[in-house]
């Protein structure tokens, strides 16, 4: 009985921690691009502006924090942030690694999101955050992802 009790104690633990896990971004792409191809997912890319862009901040505030979003992207992507901030601190290296990826993906504007499979293909690319009422809620900007996404696949 003291064993069954453990083993369910145990595993409401490991269920609470897993809930609770953060998602992680990268800002490899080499590595995310790795990554993805061992767990058999794509790459989600956010070019933003995040100490200084209104729509970037209201996109990460809104929808790439969400529980909601967080789930989906948990199972179906590798998430990389390739930031161009005003006053966070970043490394020269990681800083000439992003403009050169900004220039490779012709990023015109923040936020930008590009989805690549897991050999580096791009499948969509979504530019801005905004409109008449001021963004896609969590659910709606999962569902634009998708649908773009499986247009090119």
């Amino acid at each position: 009985m003291k064993k069954l009790l453990l083993t369910m104690v145990a595993c409401c633990a490991a269920a609470t921690l897993m809930a609770e896990e953060k998602v992680v971004w990268m800002t490899d792409l080499p590595k995310a691009l790795e990554k993805a191809k061992a767990e058999k997912k794509m790459v989600l890319m956010e070019f933003t502006g995040s100490d200084w862009c209104p729509p970037c901040k209201a996109l990460h505030k809104n929808v790439m924090t969400s529980k909601e979003f967080e789930t989906y992207a948990a199972k179906n992507y590798i998430l990389v942030e390739l930031d161009f901030p005003n006053q966070k601190p970043q490394t020269d290296e990681l800083k000439k690694a992003n403009k050169e990826l900004a220039k490779k993906y012709e990023i015109k504007g923040y936020p930008t999101v590009i989805v690549l499979s897991a050999d580096g293909k791009e499948l969509t690319k979504q530019v801005g955050y905004g409109g008449p009422t001021g963004g896609a809620k969590p659910d709606e900007y999962i569902a634009k992802l998708e649908a773009d996404t499986k247009k090119k696949s």
